[in-house]
Parts: structure tokens; C-alpha cells; sequence
């Protein structure tokens, strides 16, 4: 019978404390998944497989310099021994070769953590029978992928993590005869028939308004509601640098003037951090365990994520943020706005389902600028009339969510990590839908 992930990790674990001597010291992070996925398009299955993989990265600590190093483990445990040896002696060769590093900060702590949400996964054959029912006409192009991801961590000083979660996310689009699509997703980590069905059929609903002749707007100002999957890209866009030690001590955050209390967001708008009961780990790449923050409190800045390296640099207490201090495990909190109520709020205005190729026009002054994607459409007195076309808006998060910002959905919409580049993401946002009584479209 094959290893189970947390078994291969505690032999590698026990093989290394074996190995490595005082002084040295070493931390060891751990990744595995084992995947299924499979590719749609019309609606069909046109692609199968599954994916198992694991990798650890070694870090090794000496005098005050410290070197890593990736590889890749196999299912022949002799192998992956083999390799954390070639690992150990590489990095001692290397660490002579290094200047000290100034801002080294090893977590000493002899911290425990185990988390296994092992809920049941879908059964293929019940999802599979549930899009060819909801979409068996339709040309729906999509990714369905789901299975448990692991991550570990240990060190010399006597830490212990282990994370396995389960989840799904199926990514997909309809395509209209007239190539215009409504994208779309389902993820979470207990499938619900029904929940899915319904999210098929608002896609179904705003398919067929596709069909109808494409609006443009002039550039100007107008009202608008931001459904989660846009927001999800402005969020993304703030979780640039937005809550970042690093970024804020140097001046560099979109979100400086907040923090420094110079400008304020909406009193409806608290942003956390809320790694618990999420997919993601409650301890950091480094080592350091994690806990809930409060990132923005009715509008104000909070807390800020603090690696180990800021937290020597600029004399900080480091709370479980990895090295690029963006949020794992993003929330938004609710607002009072109920989901059958939008377009009736909106009046006349955009509705705007998702937002593409995000940047900053002025960091400083959080202002970003996007385009319209996929399913936008014009609203009058509470009725879609047409899909819009592409449009760039240019506008300031201290107007979107702040001066602008009418109110947030009650519901809310658990956005999971679709990427894949290298392995899959444990990261996640939980997001409402914004109603905004101005948006700028410049062109």
C-alpha cells in the first residue's frame, strides 16, 4: 500500500532531524494534492486525468545565512531519501558561499498544528449527470477539478503543521452563437445539486439577453453593481501590496493613504483575514502560525501582514502572512442587500458580472483601471435591455468602496483559487456584490 502524504512527510521529517547537526538549523515545507480534473466543451467531457504530486523545499540555516531548495518526491520512498540527502549536502556546500543575512528571523517556537477536512468530494458520476441535464444543449467550455491538497511544515526548534483539505471548483463559460459568453464558477467543498442548478440557470438567463443587439455607452459616469467575480478582480487588485508591512512601511501600498488615516473606505466595508474554517493552512510558509485579522474595521484601516523578514527590518511582531504578505483567506463582510432586490436597486445602470485586465493608473491613489468582461449589461428601471460593450473604467477604491459605495450584498460568494500553474492554490476570497451609485468608464 502506498504512503499516505502525512506519512511521507513525518519519514522525510525523521530522516532529516537524523541528518542535520547543531548549529545548523532547518525548516522543511511540504505540498502534495492529488487531483482529478477534466475539460469540457459543448457540454461533453473532452478530457480526463488525474494529477498526484508532492514536493518539499529544504531550508538550511547556519551562522546567520540560510539556503533553500526545491524537489520534487516520487512514490519510491528510497528515492525521496535520497534526494533530502542530495538536498542537505547541497545547501551545506552552498551556505559558506553566502553573505549573512540581515534580516534572518527563525521562529523558535515549538508549535503544533493538524487540520483534516476530509469532507466527502462529489461523486464524478453525480456531477457529471447534473451539467449534462443543465447544460446538455448548451455550448458550455469549462474546468471541473477537485481532490485533497496537503501542506506541511516542521523545524528544528520542535514545530509541527499538517493541512489537508478537500474542495472542488468547477470553472466554466457559455458561449452564445454570437461568440459573446457568460463565465461562471461553483466551488466549495460539499457539492450542492441545488445551489449549482440555480447558479446554471442565472448563466442561462443572462445567455439569452446575449443574444440581443450590443449597446455602447459613451464614456461618463454611471451607476452600477459589481457582482462577487468582479469584485474578486478588485480585491485581487488591492491584495497587491494593499496590506503589506513591507509595502507600507516603504510608502509603496495602493492603500497608504488609509492606513496612515489620511482617507477612509465605506463604514460598510470590514475586510478580514479570516484563515479559519478556510482552505488554507493556519500557519505561513515560514513557520509562523496564523490567526484571524482584522485587515479593515468599518472602513478604516487595521491589522497589516507581517512576514518574518519585515518583522526584523521594521521591528514588527510577525502574524503568519508568507513572504509576499498578500491575503490567503480574503472576507468581505456582508452587507444588507438581498439578492432578489439588485436590479431593482440599480434602477437604470450596469450591471457588471465580472472585470478583466486590471492595473493601477495611480497607485497612490488606489485607482485602477479595467475592462468589462464577459456578461455586462444595461439596466433600465430594474430590467436588463442589452448586453454593453466592452468598456474601460478608470476609478478610485476610495470611490468604489468608500464615498460611491451604496451597499453590499447579504449573500455572499465563495470565490476559490482557479489556478493551477505548478499545483493547485489553497487561497480563497468570500465576497458580496457592490452596488455603487457612480463608476467612471473612460473609453
Amino acid at each position: 500500500m502506498a504512503a499516505t502524504p502525512l506519512h511521507s512527510f513525518q519519514r522525510l521529517l525523521a530522516s532529516l532531524q537524523e541528518q542535520v547537526r547543531a548549529p545548523e538549523h532547518f525548516t522543511l515545507s511540504y505540498s502534495a494534492e492529488q487531483s482529478r480534473f477534466i475539460r469540457f466543451n459543448h457540454a461533453k467531457v473532452r478530457q480526463a486525468g488525474e494529477v498526484q504530486q508532492a514536493s518539499c523545499v529544504l531550508k538550511l540555516v547556519k551562522d546567520g545565512r540560510q539556503g533553500e531548495l526545491q524537489f520534487t518526491l516520487g512514490n519510491d520512498p528510497d528515492v525521496d531519501q535520497q534526494r533530502l540527502a542530495q538536498a542537505i549536502e547541497q545547501l551545506r556546500q552552498t551556505l559558506p558561499l553566502l553573505d549573512a543575512d540581515p534580516y534572518l528571523q527563525l521562529n523558535d517556537s515549538a508549535w503544533q498544528s493538524h487540520s483534516v477536512q476530509d469532507q466527502p468530494l462529489p461523486d464524478i458520476a453525480q456531477v457529471l449527470a447534473q451539467i449534462e441535464r443543465g447544460a446538455g444543449e448548451l455550448d458550455l467550455v469549462g474546468i471541473y477539478a477537485a481532490g485533497p491538497i496537503c501542506r506541511g511544515f516542521a523545524s528544528s526548534f520542535g514545530a509541527l503543521g499538517w493541512h489537508q483539505a478537500n474542495s472542488f471548483n468547477f470553472d466554466w463559460s457559455l458561449f452564445h452563437r454570437n461568440g459573446q459568453a457568460v463565465k461562471a464558477n461553483y466551488a466549495g467543498q460539499q457539492w450542492d445539486g441545488e445551489a449549482f442548478a440555480e447558479r446554471l440557470r442565472q448563466a442561462r438567463e443572462q445567455l439569452e439577453y446575449l443574444g440581443r443587439p450590443l449597446k455602447t455607452l459613451a464614456p461618463g459616469e454611471y451607476r452600477a453593481y459589481l457582482a462577487p467575480a468582479a469584485m474578486d478582480e478588485i480585491m485581487a487588485m488591492l491584495c497587491w501590496g494593499g496590506f503589506s508591512a513591507h509595502s507600507l512601511a516603504t510608502k509603496n501600498s495602493p492603500l497608504q493613504r488609509l492606513y496612515d488615516g489620511d482617507a477612509r473606505l465605506s463604514p460598510i466595508v470590514s475586510i478580514a483575514e479570516q484563515v479559519s474554517g478556510s482552505l488554507s493552512p493556519s500557519f505561513s510558509d515560514e513557520g509562523t502560525p496564523r490567526s484571524d485579522l482584522r485587515l479593515i474595521e468599518q472602513g478604516r484601516g487595521l491589522d497589516r501582514l507581517i512576514c518574518a523578514r519585515s518583522a526584523a527590518e521594521f521591528e514588527l511582531a510577525a502574524n503568519g502572512a508568507d513572504s509576499h504578505e498578500s491575503p490567503c483567506a480574503l472576507s468581505l463582510a456582508p452587507g444588507e442587500l438581498e439578492q432578489r432586490d439588485i436590479l431593482a436597486r440599480l434602477g437604470t445602470g450596469l450591471y457588471i458580472s465580472n472585470l478583466w485586465y486590471l492595473n493601477f493608473s495611480d497607485l497612490p491613489a488606489a485607482r485602477m483601471t479595467g475592462l468589462t468582461r464577459f456578461a455586462t449589461f444595461w439596466v433600465e428601471n430594474g430590467q436588463i435591455q442589452a448586453p454593453v460593450n466592452t468598456m474601460r473604467f478608470d476609478d478610485s477604491v476610495y470611490s468604489l468602496l468608500g464615498s460611491q459605495l451604496e451597499a453590499l450584498t447579504r449573500e455572499r460568494e465563495l470565490i476559490l483559487s482557479t489556478s493551477t500553474y505548478g499545483q493547485r492554490q489553497t487561497s480563497s476570497s468570500h465576497l458580496p456584490g457592490a452596488l455603487v451609485k457612480r463608476l467612471t468608464l473612460t473609453l
